[in-house]
């Protein structure tokens, strides 16, 4: 399980911030601060070397599902991964400055996938992470993911589909949902426009 000191040097290891938060380098350290070897971390999250290789170097950017496998397996959680310790105690965080943290659609460096806007500066300190899920058209979780906890959602604006089980919901803005993490889910954009999604999960699992 990472620590806060391994938070604060996974911190120094941020690369520039462009468009949104570029992963490779905290994924290629906090993968060494666990003690795997490339081999190691491909082969349990179920991908190549290769492409794992190319997410650290920022080649390609991995799906939503891929990104919670891998931090899964590191014993950590997405907002944990990529938090910023210099924000524990913030209590406002105003637009423009929050954590966007972008992912990949079929492992494609330049398509759109989702793109999360994290809401709580400092997720395992405190009971619950919130984010704002921005999902591209054609874009989504590429997959179904499954964890502890539980969460709840609510469109702000564009189509969205929710898989949960067996089942599958078309949303509109104004629609919200609830399920227990447990389950496994999974949703996409099927419309030509980007959906914005206001996403709480309790305890901060994702």
């Amino acid at each position: 399980m990472l620590n806060k000191q391994n938070l604060e040097e996974l911190a120094d290891a941020k690369p520039a911030q462009t468009e949104g938060l570029v992963i490779g380098a905290r994924v290629r350290h906090a993968r060494r601060v666990q003690g795997y070897q490339l081999r190691d971390l491909a082969e349990k999250v179920g991908c190549s070397e290769s492409l794992l290789s190319k997410i650290e170097n920022d080649k390609v950017l991995p799906s939503l599902q891929m990104l919670h496998k891998i931090a899964t397996e590191l014993g950590t959680s997405i907002g944990f991964l990529f938090a910023d310790p210099s924000d524990h105690n913030r209590i406002v965080m105003r637009k423009g400055e929050r954590q966007i943290i972008r992912t990949g659609s079929h492992g494609s460096r330049r398509s759109e996938g989702v793109q999360l806007e994290w809401l709580v500066p400092y997720p395992e300190s405190w009971l619950l992470s919130g984010s704002i899920h921005i999902v591209a058209p054609g874009g989504g979780s590429e997959g179904l993911i499954e964890h502890k906890g539980e969460e709840m959602g609510y469109v702000l604006e564009g189509e969205f589909e929710i898989t949960v089980g067996n089942e599958t919901f078309t949303l509109q803005a104004g629609d919200s949902f609830f399920f227990p993490s447990t389950i496994p889910h999974g949703y996409s954009n099927p419309g030509t426009e980007t959906t914005r999604v206001l996403w709480v999960n309790t305890p901060p699992t994702f």
